[in-house]
């Protein structure tokens, strides 16, 4: 070896400070009526989330291989793809992704009854949601997921 560098040095002040922002776990919120989508992203994003937005089943999935969220927030009726079906792929591919639909329609409760019967089970909150209310779900749920992991 002859002793050459091969790279360039490059003094300690010139290098790119550290990343010193807090975690911020990472939530996807699925909505076909974008109001609503992105209050939610908004009222997530303020309490300190990193919040994707999507407005369609497949759209969502896309994100999610692209990012993959520790918590998705989903319409149950959604163009493209259900909710559901959504919810059920991306457990499959995340198992550790915590899932919580919310639906302004009576029939969904008979599509949540199928999905129970296939051996999935989701929390589902009625449309209108209130802030305080998914807040606390949304911390709950990701408070279970770090406890399970440590």
């Amino acid at each position: 070896m002859t002793g050459r560098r091969t790279s360039p040095v490059v003094p300690i002040n010139e290098a790119p400070p550290a990343d010193t922002t807090p975690y911020r776990p990472t939530v996807l919120v699925v909505d076909d009526e974008s109001a609503i989508a992105e209050t939610v992203a908004a009222i997530l994003s303020r309490s300190g989330y990193a919040v994707m937005t999507a407005y369609d089943g497949p759209e969502a999935l896309e994100i999610a291989l692209l990012s993959p969220p520790e918590l998705l927030i989903s319409d149950v009726s959604l163009p493209g793809m259900c909710g559901i079906e959504l919810a059920i792929t991306i457990r499959r591919i995340f198992p550790d992704c915590r899932i919580l639909l919310f639906s302004g329609h009576v029939a969904t409760a008979e599509l949540l009854a199928g999905a129970q019967r296939a051996g999935h089970t989701f929390t589902l909150l009625s449309k209108p949601v209130h802030p305080k209310d998914l807040l606390a779900w949304v911390s709950q749920s990701l408070k279970q997921v770090s406890s399970a992991t440590v």
